[in-house]
């Protein structure tokens, strides 16, 4: 039942198309095992090829064992398989980046690398529907935006989550069916981890003390605030364009943009004639732009944005962090990538 339930949702929508290749991270766990196993097993149905990329981080002593867990699991299924050792805690160290970051660095760094090596178009990532769900819990704690209530989405640029609509149970429930023995990573029992913690003693007290389905809740919160969110992002673009005086050395190359000092002028008046919200989204909107993310820029960030704007006297310019600056000059309102 679960084959066909994916089958179904990597076709509708075109997540997954005729001719595709994708590049699998499979770690050897449950959930990466059952994608593995499955889009296996409808990729001559579709039409597309897999190739898996397995990351031993040398954090855990069964480490090497899930390395070639993985790799006999491959050969005896013929896809084919990459590997790359890295020492994660040589690397955080050395960046002074926490292990969590380093690890999904180095990751994704390697789906890249193997992805341009194989000419492959797409990388499958095994999030489930109670990792975006739990990842809604994370982000409340941390105070986010509407955006965070939103989670993990099936598709974000060329990354796909083929199980995002998922449950664990099914997962779980498949291995046992297809007898498979999926790899056990001790370090998910580890509650001194915000997300460990948050899945194993914050949604079983949740589910026993308040709501079973609180899953499925918190699933159904995130399809309000993403139509929502589409229906805003579709109104701050047409508002950008508008307002859009200039662009300068923009484009979707982010690291080009920073060597290149991008600019993104604004008209300021039209600016602060907008009611707020939309000021707010047109600033996340343009520094996105620049450099592909909206991370690290926080509310402390946009309220001196703000302030800057509706001031005629007093500062001129703001620097939310080292490659972000941002000046009111001559009724404009300048957004730049600078060198740090």
């Amino acid at each position: 039942m679960l084959e066909q339930k994916i089958f179904e949702f990597v076709t509708k929508d075109n997540l997954i198309e005729k001719n595709d290749k994708i590049i699998l991270g499979v770690s050897g766990g449950p959930d990466s095992l059952c994608m593995l196993d499955i889009l296996h097993k409808i990729s001559a149905q579709i039409h597309f090829k897999i190739t898996v990329c397995h990351i031993n981080h040398g954090l855990r002593e069964n480490a090497q064992i899930d390395e070639a867990f993985v790799k006999d699991f491959c050969k005896k299924i013929d896809v084919p398989f990459f590997v790359k050792h890295a020492d994660i805690k040589k690397i955080a160290e050395e960046q002074k980046c926490g292990l969590e970051e380093t690890g999904r660095k180095v990751r994704y760094n390697f789906f890249d690398e193997i992805s341009k090596q194989t000419n492959s178009n797409k990388i499958a990532i095994a999030h489930n529907l109670n990792d975006k769900c739990e990842t809604i819990i994370m982000n409340i704690l941390r105070g986010t935006g509407t955006k965070g209530l939103i989670g993990m989405q099936k598709v974000n640029g060329k990354y796909i989550r083929p199980l995002i609509q998922t449950k664990r149970e099914e997962i779980e429930e498949y291995l046992i069916q297809n007898q498979l023995v999926a790899r056990h990573d001790e370090s998910n029992d580890d509650n001194t981890y915000t997300r460990n913690k948050i899945r194993n003693m914050v949604f079983p007290f949740i589910e026993k003390e308040f709501n079973p389905n609180i899953v499925e809740t918190l699933n159904r919160l995130s399809d309000i605030v993403k139509e929502q969110e589409d229906f805003l992002q579709k109104q701050t673009a047409e508002l950008y364009q508008e307002l859009c005086v200039e662009e300068l050395n923009v484009t979707q190359d982010y690291a080009y943009n920073k060597l290149n000092n991008a600019e993104i002028i604004i008209d300021l008046k039209k600016f602060n004639d907008l009611e707020i919200i939309m000021q707010k989204r047109i600033l996340f909107y343009a520094i996105y732009k620049l450099f592909g993310t909206t991370q690290r820029i926080e509310k402390i960030h946009i309220d001196a944005v703000l302030k800057l704007c509706h001031n005629k006297i007093g500062n001129k310019y703001v620097t939310p962090n080292k490659n972000l600056k941002i000046v009111t000059q001559k009724k404009q309102l300048r957004i730049m990538a600078v060198i740090a």
